[in-house]
């Protein structure tokens, strides 16, 4: 996963992984379930990155996570599945464009973290290929540019198509957009046209690179977006994807997008043997190929390539994060060939992080959506990867006891995966160990800073948490969450703007914005600016209007974007998909038991529990009732059932044990058929299907008189989609 990260950094890993179970120790043998949860983690966080293009995870972690499940499972290779992370080759495909299939499947790339790691795969690649010290294995290091991958087909010497790189098979069409791109040529030149005409070479090829944003670019476009009310991008490399995925191409075309071009989906076409002689071919056919590369026969010149790369990284124009190396032989690579994800012949050498030292001010407390207390390190300003910052969250109280910082520490930050601020660490040699020894340690505070509301922490959580709904600071980030990118996505809803509309009392809940806030009340809000004048510097009606028509746009969302968007706790951005898909409406789900939403895959009864206690709260019913009326969307569209839905408006109860099938199965059965399928028994049961050993459920239907079924009588309504004519 490359590097990037944009939305609030208060909370960095979001509601799906505020509670992640730690990795099992040794012995534990529950590693079923941490491969489990790892997948769940991974996957959520590849389609923030990747689908939205709204990352929650810092690429450390991402790759710390599953470099832990690539352990697991090869310790427990029963735990490998088609499904599992590590058996993909990554990346989500947008439903905004249509889909392209690749000429060939787009790998990812193997990491390695330090040198250490790199030395390792040299020499196993070295072993690979009988290298000797007369014949060494020749390999091409290049910079790995931090952008979007993408693929550009050129038929007949001409530009035909380019798609991103999606999940490695089926990308995106964005022809339209990268047509604006200047650097990416229209026809090819010189070895290009030699190519598609050569006899028996075929018409047609599919070269791949990165689109990027040149860091001058990426000042612009946020200066721009901050004077608009935008939310600013946190990084060039979310800046060309979001570039790119714009649904105007005159958007992208003022972006000022460039491109690298470093490969091809068939060698075959090609004339030359090597990578070191393809990038001139590239060079030759009028593709831009990045001048920073070499030709290395050993180790030591590996390890110096990537030595110069780091240290002149900040000299470049475009951001890098690594380098990657790769096999220099074609044939070579051949031989090499792929595991399931990665080419065996090829690998990317991580950068580290760039650290400085400065000095901790002060610790202070930010709410989030949820009610967790969040510390937040503040810091004297320091300039790390190209930017300044002077804020970076500690997590947690247990986070600050591991790290053992202190207001007034020397610290040493950096950012995670060159994008997210953290603090490593205090200083303490020298004579900052004694200062530092004598400082008194952090502690949460009691009280909400928010609205002095009582602070609890529950047991087996980390986190602290403001039990008060109506708390302030909570308010105003649900309002922010609301509207972000990966909720309803309403363009112009920045930070400043939400808080200065609950400072001033336009705003209290998410439905505020559809029956309350006025384009009329939204122009005349302050800033908080002042004029040169000494004038109060309001929203005014332009910035207004394009806000309140995206608040009228974002009416027609669905389901899942509202379910992620209200906050729900443990209900991110893939639990609502999922609910969404199964309950298909508001309504529906309102009405689900606990069992019910526990029954879906993926869900559990944590977040069913969740659920449950927030439709029971009258207020967030009201507040959903004035959404509806308001006209938002309340409903998913769904596939058309694949079998008649004979059994809909019915509901069954599953109990004991079944003989040819397991109880999930059979109510995966009924409700392919329309069935509602329920955990419990009431009077609104219609049947209960009894197996051998059902227990207090039989009872309880005989007592209420439900029509109790057996099994071969399930098989019959199975196999027919029809109750038994007796029924």
């Amino acid at each position: 996963m490359a590097d990037g990260y944009t939305g609030q950094q208060a909370s960095l890993f979001g509601d799906a992984f505020e509670e992640a179970s730690p990795a099992p120790a040794p012995g534990d043998g529950d590693y079923a379930r941490r491969a489990t949860e790892l997948n769940r983690m991974l996957n959520h966080a590849a389609y923030r990155y990747y689908a939205l293009d709204a990352p929650e995870m810092t690429d450390a972690e991402f790759d710390r996570l599953r470099h832990e499940l690539l352990d697991i499972e090869a310790a427990h290779p029963e735990l490998v599945t088609p499904e599992s992370y590590t058996q993909r080759v990554g990346g989500y495909v947008s439903e905004q464009f249509e889909p392209v299939t690749h000429a060939q499947r787009m790998y990812s790339m193997d990491d390695a973290m330090d040198l250490d790691e790199l030395d390792e795969w040299l020499a196993r690649t070295d072993e690979a290929l009988g290298a000797s010290e007369s014949n060494p294995v020749a390999y091409t290091c290049e910079l790995k540019i931090d952008g979007l991958g993408i693929a550009l087909t050129y038929r007949d010497g001409q530009f035909v198509r380019a798609a991103t790189r999606g999940d490695g098979t089926t990308g995106e069409n964005v022809t339209a957009n990268v047509l604006t791109v200047k650097d990416v040529p229209a026809a090819l030149e010189g070895k290009g046209l030699s190519l598609v005409e050569g006899e028996g070479l075929g018409q047609s090829i599919e070269v791949r690179g990165e689109v990027y944003m040149p860091k001058h670019s990426f000042v612009r476009l946020n200066e721009d977006a901050d004077a608009a009310g935008r939310e600013p991008f946190a990084n060039p490399r979310n800046a060309a994807a979001g570039s790119l995925r714009q649904k105007d191409p005159r958007v992208t075309a003022h972006r000022d997008l460039e491109t690298f071009i470093y490969a091809i989906a068939d060698v075959a076409p090609v004339s030359v043997t090597s990578q070191w002689a393809f990038l001139q071919w590239l060079r030759d056919c009028g593709f831009s190929v990045n001048d920073h590369a070499a030709l290395c026969h050993s180790a030591a010149e590996v390890h110096d390539f990537c030595a110069q790369a780091l240290a002149h990284r900040e000299d470049l124009n475009y951001d890098i994060d690594g380098v990657v190396v790769k096999v220099d032989s074609f044939a070579s690579q051949a031989a090499l060939g792929f595991t399931a994800r990665a080419p065996r012949w090829a690998i990317a050498y991580k950068f580290p992080p760039e650290e400085k030292r400065t000095t901790l001010r002060e610790i202070r407390i930010q709410v989030g959506r949820t009610g967790v207390l969040t510390p937040v390190a503040e810091f004297d300003p320091v300039v790390v990867a190209g930017s300044t910052i002077a804020r970076a969250t500690l997590h947690n109280i247990d986070e600050i006891r591991r790290k053992d910082v202190r207001v007034g520490d020397t610290i040493v930050v950096h950012k995670a995966g060159d994008v997210i601020p953290e603090v490593v660490g205090p200083v303490t040699e020298g004579e900052e160990g004694p200062a530092h020894e004598a400082r008194p340690l952090w502690e949460m505070p009691e009280v909400c800073p928010s609205c002095g509301s009582p602070v609890v922490r529950e047991e087996g959580e980390v986190a602290y948490r403001c039990v008060s709904i109506d708390c302030p600071a909570q308010a105003s980030e649900r309002l922010i969450h609301w509207g972000s990118r990966g909720a309803m996505d309403i363009d112009g809803l920045g930070e400043e703007l939400v808080k200065g509309l609950v400072e001033q009392g336009l705003l209290t809940d998410v439905a505020d914005f559809y029956d309350r806030l006025t384009e009329d009340a939204l122009a005349e809000l302050w800033t908080g600016r002042m004029s040169v004048a000494g004038e109060k510097i309001v929203v005014g009606h332009t910035i207004a209007k394009k806000v309140m028509g995206q608040v009228e746009e974002s009416k027609g969302r669905g389901l899942a974007r509202v379910l992620f968007g209200l906050g729900i706790r443990h209900v991110g951005a893939s639990v609502a998909a999922a609910l969404a898909k199964r309950f298909g409406s508001m309504g529906a789900l309102a009405m689900a038991s606990e069992e019910d939403i526990a029954a879906v895959e993926g869900i559990g009864p944590k977040i069913a529990q969740s659920l449950h206690e927030f439709f029971s709260i009258p207020r967030n019913l009201a507040v959903v009732e004035r959404l509806r009326q308001a006209g938002v969307v309340l409903e998913e569209e769904q596939a058309e059932p694949l079998r008649p839905q004979t059994l809909a408006g019915l509901t069954f109860v599953l109990t004991g044990t079944l003989d040819t099938m397991t109880r999930s199965a059979a109510g995966d059965a009924l409700k392919e058929l329309g069935a509602k399928v329920s955990g419990s028994v009431s009077k609104k049961t219609s049947y209960v299907v009894a197996g051998a050993a059902a227990g207090s459920k039989l009872t309880k239907a005989q007592q209420l008189g439900v029509p109790v079924l057996d099994e071969a009588t399930l098989q019959q309504i199975l196999e027919t989609g029809e109750l038994p004519a007796e029924q």
